[in-house]
């Protein structure tokens, strides 16, 4: 049996709708926690009113095939679940007693690398700790992004490993929504290790990285948020070193490189929707738009140059590119025996990553460094290599972005020109505000305004409205069951204004309104993803401006 109440507009609403509104100015002063009974609550309706159309017919299918499969948190398998002896062949002990112990025997006879699976509570040789959380960092140019944040920083920390090394990984989660981890140079089951973890929550991950190369990890709590989580900005390098095959130019040269540069092109949005359609407002090489141009990286002429390069995207293609430079060697995804000599630029879509060597001529001289779809080169993706007698090498520059302590950035807010957030109305600085935080005005004439969902973000974040028009939000994400998260469902709730609303729980293609009457300024978010936040202005008549006569 539903319970029902009557709203400010005499509209019938669920009393968990009008309660989530409600509760509205709580949830503005406490920090944002996703709403787990909004899931429970539209998987309700999909098993109940919804279950005869098409949209709910969908859900229940893919709930239904899903069922058993190991999506969720599983228990860690250790070497004391199964008791099989260990076979003809010689394992490393700690494989005794682990399941699948014949493909095991097969994959460590094999003259390729196994897989990365050992059991989760072997001794590893490398630990890493990675902290998720939603924060600001500066971009530079004047620019605050205000995202989700790996350490502190966009991009986050760089991992190195040597082939072979058993390794660690523990996600620790201090922001207010679920996070989680997907690390590309694992090959093996990951995301029920380190998917899913809630605020305040850490989880753990062991594998042997196994296959060399250079590899993308990035935040994957599940379901349809793993690629909202990249898209603003959870990710970073991991290395895996090659443990006993040299790459060529070292081989011939007889010695290590002198510049060792690790290096990301990424993208920075400033809404949902320019995320989704792939139009980034700035790109950048390691954290920073033009950060190579303002801090040359110099080397000597005749310095061996060794650059890994990852392009995280999440959308545009790289062609990165050395002015004046032709490669010695490239190598696809960092392998070394995926090689190619010569080479004047290296092609790179999201996650593809390259590791390029070559010689700095003896001629001393800025080389630029760039991606040629110049597009990602005017928005920020340049840099310089100076070759200067007097450099100072050998070195090694990480692919961390920026690191800022809270009075920093502070500091930095007080001349900064901008802000941008991919999924709510960004903070106005001292500059003019990006087109997507720019308030969109109505007149009197407009009648109805639709508010489309996009991207886990509203758009327009912010609009300005006459007394009576009605609101229209359209949910336009899309989205499946994935991992029991209904990431893709969304809604819009007030947590602050002169009327009370709460839409229904939207999937795809649906919608729902509100009338408002009363001017003022409103404030909404998403329960579902409390970091979701919109805006609505309602004028105020001529009649009401205008002082009452004495």
């Amino acid at each position: 049996m539903k319970t029902f109440i009557r709203n400010s507009r005499n509209r019938s609403v669920p009393v968990w709708v009008s309660l989530a509104a409600g509760i509205g100015s709580l949830i503005m002063a406490a920090p944002a926690m996703a709403c787990p009974s909004c899931n429970d609550s539209f998987m309700h309706e999909i098993t109940t009113e919804r279950a005869h159309t098409v949209t709910g017919q969908d859900i229940l299918a893919a709930v239904s095939n899903q069922q058993g499969l190991p999506l969720g948190a599983a228990a860690p398998i250790t070497a004391a679940q199964v008791a099989e002896a260990r076979g003809e062949r010689e394992l490393d002990p700690i494989f005794e007693g682990a399941e699948f112990i014949e493909i095991i025997k097969r994959d460590e006879g094999l003259d390729i690398p196994a897989t990365s699976f050992v059991p989760q509570d072997v001794e590893p040789d490398v630990e890493f700790t990675i902290s998720l959380d939603e924060g600001q960092t500066y971009i530079g140019q004047g620019v605050i992004y205000d995202g989700f944040v790996s350490d502190g920083k966009v991009p986050g920390p760089t991992l190195r490993v040597t082939q072979g090394d058993i390794v660690r990984m523990t996600i620790v989660n201090t922001g207010t929504v679920p996070h989680g981890a997907s690390i590309h140079a694992a090959d093996t089951q990951t995301s029920k290790y380190v998917g899913q973890i809630g605020p305040g929550e850490s989880k753990s991950v062991t594998f042997r990285a196994n296959m060399p190369g250079v590899f993308m990890w990035h935040c994957a709590p599940g379901g349809h948020a793993i690629p909202m989580h990249v898209l603003f900005g959870q990710y970073g390098m991991i290395v895996v070193e090659p443990k006993e095959t040299q790459y060529k130019l070292e081989q011939k040269l007889g010695h290590g490189p002198d510049l060792t540069l690790y290096l990301i092109q990424h993208e920075f949005y400033a809404s949902g929707k320019d995320a989704v359609e792939g139009k980034p407002l700035y790109t950048a090489f390691n954290g920073r738009v033009f950060r190579y141009v303002e801090e040359p990286i110099t080397a000597k002429p005749g310095d061996y140059v060794r650059v890994y390069f990852l392009n995280i995207g999440p959308n545009l293609i790289s062609t990165f590119h050395l002015v004046g430079i032709i490669w010695d060697y490239v190598y696809w995804q960092g392998h070394p025996e995926a090689w190619m000599p010569g080479g004047q630029t290296v092609t790179a879509g999201p996650s593809d990553s390259w590791v390029i060597e070559f010689r700095v001529p003896p001629d001393e001289g800025v080389y630029l460094m760039l991606s040629h779809a110049v597009g990602s080169t005017s928005r920020g993706a340049i840099g310089a290599l100076v070759a200067t007698a007097d450099a100072d090498t050998p070195k090694t520059i990480l692919a961390d972005g920026p690191e800022f302590s809270g009075e920093e950035l502070a500091k930095i807010r007080e001349t900064a020109v901008r802000a941008i957030s991919p999924f709510a109305p960004a903070e106005h600085l001292n500059g003019a505000p990006a087109a997507a935080d720019r308030v969109v005005r109505f007149g009197p004439e407009v009648d109805e305004v639709f508010v489309e969902i996009i991207g886990n973000s509203y758009y327009p974040k912010v609009i300005e409205i006459e007394p009576g028009t009605k609101v229209t939000w359209i949910n336009e994400d899309v989205f499946t069951y994935m991992a029991g998260e209904f990431s893709g469902v969304h809604n819009a709730v007030a947590t602050r204004g002169p009327e009370i609303f709460a839409t229904r729980m939207l999937g795809h293609a649906e919608s729902d309104s509100f009338t408002f009457t009363q001017p003022g300024d409103y404030n909404y978010i998403c329960t579902p993803h409390p970091y979701m936040q919109g805006r609505i202005i309602v004028r105020e008549t001529e009649q009401e401006q205008k002082p009452e006569e004495e």
